[in-house]
This record gives C-alpha cells, sequence and structure tokens, in this order.
C-alpha cells in the first residue's frame, strides 16, 4: 500500500463506473458522513462473499447511523452486478477492471496472477475521504468485523460531530438562539423552520 494511505491521510477521489455505468466519485457517494470503502478482489473470491455478506446484514445498522458504504473491485460491468446481487447489497458497487486503483495505490496482490486482484482493504474514512482506519484483508482475519467498524465508526463520529454529546456545554444555548451550525441535519435549515416538536431530522 502507498506510504501516504495512513490514518489521518486522505484517500484519493476516484472516479469509475457504479453497477449502473454512471461515473461516481468517492466524495460524492460519502457527502457529508463516514464511509466504509472495500477494495475488494472481485466476484470470484469466497472471502468477499463473506465479508460483503455481513456488511449487508448490517447495512439497515449502517444507515441508520447516516454512514455510507462503498465496494470498488477489479470486476468488469456484469460481473460487478452478479457480485452485488450475490450478496444483496444495497450501496455502490464500482468497477476498476482497468486495475487504476490497483496501480495507483501499489496493491497488487502477484501472488494471484490469473486473475490480478487487488489485495484487499478495508478503510473507514471520515468526511474529506480522511482516512480513520486501514485494513489489510489478504488473510480474512485481517478484515474488519461488523463490530470493529462498529467501534471505528464510534470513535470517527465522535470526532465530527459537534452535536455528538447533547450535554456539551453551549450546545443547548446555541440550540435554544436558533443557532443550528452544530446540529447535523439541522444545520441545512433555516432559523424560521425551528421545530416546534421533535421530529427526526433529514441527515443525508
Amino acid at each position: 500500500m502507498r506510504s501516504d494511505i495512513v490514518p489521518g491521510g486522505i484517500f484519493p477521489d476516484y472516479a469509475l463506473p457504479d453497477h449502473t455505468g454512471t461515473v461516481r466519485t468517492l466524495s460524492e457517494l460519502q457527502g457529508r458522513d463516514p464511509l466504509i470503502l472495500t477494495l475488494a478482489r472481485g466476484n470470484y473470491c469466497p472471502k468477499e462473499h463473506q465479508q460483503h455478506l455481513e456488511l449487508a446484514a448490517n447495512y439497515p445498522k449502517i444507515a441508520v447511523a447516516y454512514t455510507q458504504v462503498a465496494t470498488i473491485a477489479t470486476d468488469d460491468h456484469h460481473t460487478l452486478q452478479e457480485f452485488r446481487a450475490s450478496v444483496g447489497a444495497q450501496w455502490t458497487f464500482l468497477s476498476d477492471p482497468g486495475r487504476t486503483v490497483q496501480q495507483d495505490l501499489d496493491i497488487a496482490e502477484y501472488t494471484d496472477p490469473e486473475h490480478n486482484p487487488m489485495i484487499p482493504h478495508t478503510l473507514v474514512l471520515k468526511p474529506g475521504l480522511v482516512i480513520h482506519s486501514v485494513y489489510n484483508g489478504y488473510w480474512f482475519w485481517g478484515r474488519p468485523s461488523f463490530y470493529d467498524l462498529w467501534h471505528d465508526l464510534r470513535a470517527a463520529t465522535s470526532e465530527i460531530r459537534p452535536d455528538w454529546d447533547l450535554s456539551t456545554p453551549g450546545l443547548r444555548e446555541a440550540w435554544d438562539a436558533g443557532d443550528y451550525s452544530k446540529f447535523h441535519g439541522w444545520d441545512r435549515r433555516s432559523p424560521a423552520s425551528a421545530p416546534t416538536s421533535y421530529v427526526e431530522p433529514d441527515k443525508g
């Protein structure tokens, strides 16, 4: 892996076609939320299926936590669609059969010349594609479990959300004054639209 791909660094904002054929950037997919990014071998690998099945099973928790997921694989368009469908994924898969990411990050899996995949990695990225954690999944136990990701995302989210603890001094006063700049979701509303009763905000 390239030497700058470490916690605190910035992950490259790759632009690749998704499972529908639309070119998407990672920053577009991430938006203002944490992002779980998997760099996958592809549909042929049973280890990838197991990791992605676990992510898919826990996707409802990921979604309600305002966290995004993306997978990059070296599969072509149709094989990528098969991979996504076979694990029941609801998030975006990106196709990189030209090995742009593999070569740029220096993660060619040289022990598998037949498939020429990427060495699998999983990253947790804070907004702005800031790297929080990196897992090398060449061996399956090197990949994060969902609970490893939970711990990472708890730490990352507490760093990026000023309203993580509503008892933080000054937060209640800011809310009462109509200053929503520190409240995720509410910061996109005008003071005139302040709620008179609690409604779950749109935090997308």
